[in-house]
């Protein structure tokens, strides 16, 4: 994997799924997760879309993944809960496979070891259905331990069923980051990951904490166990594109090319959400495009999109990352 090349991310997997299964993910306390089993065509081709339109790399379905959420909402056990979150990585392989086909049969070329295939690993708060994933509450009721200890399923589930790389996002927290990169760096040795945080502002997490902070002390750990190697970027996703650009500043701002922590970004379209109206302000969102530039000069080395982001976005964003690319 060349350090040097900038990636694209795919876009918002719930998002672009509505093209293929309509309204009926938004509501659903499993989110897109109860079509890994109920419409895994869907799950297939919302990839597809990502793929055919310029992403790198395209990320699971796994985001509100759980054992304890299957069992309860799927009626099904451990072993069977387990056993969907593999089938779930087999979809993106799939997709993959057949993308690559596509690309074979039409004489596209398409870089070798590439697209990758990474494992969503969500928060705590996600499976827990009451919006503590915008917030991080339970950092201040539960050990680091237990809630790293819960990622283990679910992470060891994803790397069974063969993934390149493990997303850890939307983490509201920094004693979640710190316990599973404490983790990974431990545990999971020769594992490639990347650690984003979902922030409230242009300088601060759901939970509270300063991002500057909480990257640092993040990359300080990672530093510390000499894997860097593994460590694909810091970053967020998961926020409003407004406050991306002032949170780079407060990590790599003041830094040279050279210095710079490698950042991943994935914000949302900009549009805000309203309980009883939706998504609202869609007329005024800036595309992400216009972004890239700004945020690869201040260290961002993966870029794609978040919620309300479709493919049409990962294929504008992919047209300047190709171009810088081209530069370097």
């Amino acid at each position: 994997m060349n350090s040097k090349r900038l990636l694209v991310k795919d876009g918002g997997f719930g998002t672009q799924m509505t093209i293929h299964v309509g309204d009926a993910v938004d509501g659903d306390p499993l989110w897109s997760a109860r079509f890994n089993a109920t419409n895994p065509t869907a799950v297939i081709n919302t990839h597809l879309d990502f793929l055919q339109n310029g992403a790198d790399m395209i990320l699971t379905n796994t985001y509100q993944v759980s054992v304890e959420g299957y069992v309860e909402y799927l009626e099904l056990d451990e072993k069977q809960s387990v056993e969907l979150i593999k089938k779930t990585v087999r979809l993106a392989h799939i997709a993959k496979d057949k993308f690559l086909n596509e690309s074979y049969q039409a004489g596209l070329a398409v870089n070798e070891g590439f697209p990758l295939v990474v494992a969503s690993i969500g928060p705590y708060g996600a499976h827990l259905h009451d919006g503590s994933e915008y917030t991080g509450s339970y950092a201040d009721y539960l050990p680091a331990k237990v809630i790293s200890d819960w990622h283990k399923t679910r992470i060891d589930a994803c790397l069974e069923a063969k993934v390149d790389v493990l997303a850890i996002e939307t983490i509201p927290c920094q004693v979640e980051a710190e316990a599973l990169a404490e983790m990974l760096c431990e545990e999971y040795p020769d594992v490639k990951f990347w650690i984003s945080f979902q922030c409230k502002d242009g300088q601060t997490l759901a939970h509270g904490e300063d991002f500057a902070d909480a990257a640092l002390s993040v990359w300080d750990i990672v530093k510390e166990h000499n894997a860097v190697g593994n460590c694909l970027g810091i970053g967020v996703n998961c926020v409003h594109p407004k406050f991306v650009t002032s949170l780079l500043k407060t990590v790599n701002g003041d830094k040279s090319c050279v210095e710079q922590i490698p950042l991943v970004v994935y914000p949302n379209s900009g549009e805000v959400y309203d309980v009883n109206k939706g998504w609202m302000g869609k007329e005024h969102c800036i595309p992400l495009a216009d972004y890239v530039r700004e945020w690869v000069q201040l260290g961002a080395r993966i870029i794609g999109g978040c919620c309300r982001t479709y493919a049409r976005d990962i294929r504008q964003i992919k047209s300047v990352i190709d171009d810088l690319n081209k530069g370097k």
